[in-house]
């Protein structure tokens, strides 16, 4: 089976660097524009199924990008964004101000992290495996599963996928809209085709990078 991993488009959040986590957030301009370039991408595409986080930025994303095949979308709460409890919707400057040291650890050793009122990584990881089984329960080989969820999300399952400890997930990006492929004949035996592909919308080392995780 064929997997593609994409992240949603940009927010106004994301351009000011809040952290967002499970706070209902929109696309901006900019991440419509990014998320309707992903579709023209993929319009070639055979997809046979396609699952998305529920919260809206993944969900519109992930409908923009099938264009007139969104009938098929469904979503799954186990693709939602780590929730960061009490850090949704600040700065990081904020946040070094009022939660220092845990912010230097999500940094240096996240995978040690408890968001406060929140998740840690571990948590995130258990429930979106299970939701990636479930999206592809039944597929065949030949087939193409769309998941459009978030960046801890796609970092969690891609450092599984990749056989790296969570605790190396910065090791890698996830663009806004990034597409990331992945093949191979189960979900327990993918390989690693594509990673953080944003050639939609941005040049050849251009900046695409999150201000905020």
């Amino acid at each position: 089976m064929r997997l593609i991993l994409a992240r949603h488009g940009e927010t106004p959040w994301n351009a000011e660097g809040r952290y967002q986590g499970q706070e209902d957030i929109a696309l901006s301009p900019i991440g419509e524009s990014q998320a309707r370039a992903l579709g023209e991408r993929l319009a070639s595409v055979d997809i046979t199924r396609a699952v998305a986080s529920p919260l809206m930025r993944a969900r519109r994303t992930a409908e923009l990008a099938l264009g007139g095949r969104s009938d098929m979308l469904g979503t799954d709460p186990g693709f939602m964004e780590i929730a960061h409890g009490t850090w949704e919707g600040l700065l990081a400057a904020e946040i070094h101000e009022r939660d220092p040291d845990r912010l230097r650890a999500w940094r240096e050793t996240p995978h040690e992290v408890l968001m406060p009122q929140g998740e840690s990584l571990q948590h995130v990881v258990d429930r979106a495996w299970p939701a990636l089984e479930r999206a592809a329960q039944g597929l065949e080989e030949a087939d193409t599963l769309m998941v459009v969820a978030h960046d801890a999300v796609n970092r969690v399952l891609l450092c599984r996928v990749l056989g790296l400890p969570i605790a190396h997930l910065w090791r890698f990006r996830q663009a806004p809209t990034t597409l990331n492929l992945l093949e191979g004949p189960s979900i327990d035996r993918l390989d690693v085709v594509r990673l953080n592909d944003c050639a939609h919308h941005t040049a050849l080392f251009g900046e695409a990078v999150h201000r905020a995780l």
